[in-house]
């Protein structure tokens, strides 16, 4: 076998209807139209730049440890984005050459966002190395 990416992902919430809220106005995320109708459980399926998200009605669990990220392409706008949601959002880390942060939604689901390929002239990467962003 040989993949060649990850389709989706698929996460419980506990409102389907306030979840797709939360990640299209908060997360940029878009709504498909292709979904076929599924009634029981509630499912939405959303799109984040070729890859999706689908959200399933059920019971939620905690989190320990497993997570999905979203590649952004400017963390610190990401934060400033969904941190004037409301939404606490930890500072961005180095990780390699790449930054990423972490918030969870509604429900628990914890959220990665990353930042590949960070450059020396990102103002928030040598911060984020010395553990002084924001």
């Amino acid at each position: 076998m040989k993949p060649l990416a990850i389709h989706h992902v698929t996460i419980n919430v506990a409102d389907v209807d306030e979840a797709t809220r939360f990640y299209t106005d908060v997360l940029g995320l878009t709504e498909r139209s292709d979904r076929p109708g599924f009634d029981q459980p509630r499912v939405v399926w959303l799109d984040a730049g070729g890859q999706q998200l689908h959200l399933v009605e059920r019971e939620t669990t905690p989190a320990f440890g497993q997570h999905f990220a979203i590649r952004v392409s400017d963390i610190t706008a990401a934060v400033a984005d969904v941190r004037g949601h409301g939404v606490e959002v930890r500072e961005p880390n180095g990780v390699g050459a790449a930054l990423q942060t972490f918030l969870n939604d509604p429900w628990g689901n914890v959220i990665e966002l990353q930042q590949v390929a960070a450059v020396d002239d990102d103002p928030a990467y040598p911060q984020a190395l010395s553990g002084s962003a924001g």
